[in-house]
């Protein structure tokens, strides 16, 4: 099974900072029950244990910067401490199956019924993930063009739902036809999608200012939804990969990880269109 999650999400993909790869358990366990989330947290971990899973597939790193300990006495080392007596292994696929294909953004393409996908971002030349149609982010075609404030709310219905649900900046009358879309933290990424002339681009942790000055030049419309329901897509089509692959049982988490937990809109605009 790591075999495999190795081959379809290669470790060498994975950005140099980036902590990928079998974190604890056997690599020669059987495995028969898979569990996916998005964070490995202390509610996903006593899911994954109810739910009497194997091995847990996660897009977040557990242990992404160095450690000096892992004591029970802290949230990260009692998981470790959880795991490992529970025989539960974790495996992590994170910037590795960013740049994937099909990876994280083909999947939250395929909830807008993207076509004729290319990445936004493709991977370096002369890089482990170069070619192959590799890379951050993907940009395709809607099957019909929609204003900015229709693709607003089907983004809403579309994406996993959250309390911070979907946000958008640009004029609400914009028609748009081509779609950029990235999992995940998509900041970095507002100059590649002026740069392919896209009508709109669709993220996560987007800040004000450089949202703003993006917008001020004329950029592509922006829609931004919580980071955790951009990357919960993808544990579908992992979870059918191995479910088609191996004949073992999944499941997917739909615990929401997201921090933000209370939103409120205020009263003024209740009776508002948004503003152009």
């Amino acid at each position: 099974m790591v075999a495999e999650l190795d081959r379809r999400y290669p470790p060498v993909w994975a950005e140099e900072w980036d902590r990928v790869g079998l974190v604890l358990g056997e690599p020669t366990d059987p495995v028969r029950r898979v569990y996916g989330t998005v964070d490995v947290v202390p509610e996903t971990v006593a899911e994954a244990l109810a739910a009497g899973a194997d091995l847990i597939v996660a897009h977040h790193p557990l242990l992404l910067r160095g450690v000096s300990s892992v004591a029970p006495t802290t949230w990260k080392g009692r998981i470790v401490h959880d795991l490992i007596r529970a025989g539960v292994a974790l495996y992590v696929a994170h910037t590795n199956a960013d740049v994937a294909t099909p990876g994280v953004s083909d999947a939250l393409a395929d909830r807008f019924g993207l076509t004729g996908l290319r990445p936004l971002a493709p991977s370096a030349p002369g890089s482990p993930a170069a070619g192959g149609g590799r890379g951050i982010g993907r940009i395709g075609e809607l099957p019909a063009p929609m204003t900015l404030a229709e693709l607003t709310r089907h983004a809403a219905a579309v994406l996993p739902a959250t309390v911070w649900g979907v946000r958008a900046g640009g004029d609400p009358g914009r028609i748009v036809r081509t779609l950029a879309v990235s999992g995940g933290s998509g900041e970095g990424f507002l100059a590649a999608a002026s740069a392919a002339g896209v009508d709109a681009f669709l993220s996560s942790d987007l800040r004000h200012h450089p949202s703003g000055e993006h917008l001020a030049a004329g950029g592509p419309a922006l829609l931004e939804a919580a980071h955790w329901a951009t990357e919960r897509p993808w544990l579908d089509d992992v979870a059918a990969h191995l479910r088609a692959g191996f004949g073992v049982e999944t499941v997917v988490s739909d615990l929401d990880t997201d921090p933000w937990t209370v939103h409120a809109a205020a009263p003024a605009m209740d009776d508002k269109e948004p503003r152009p």
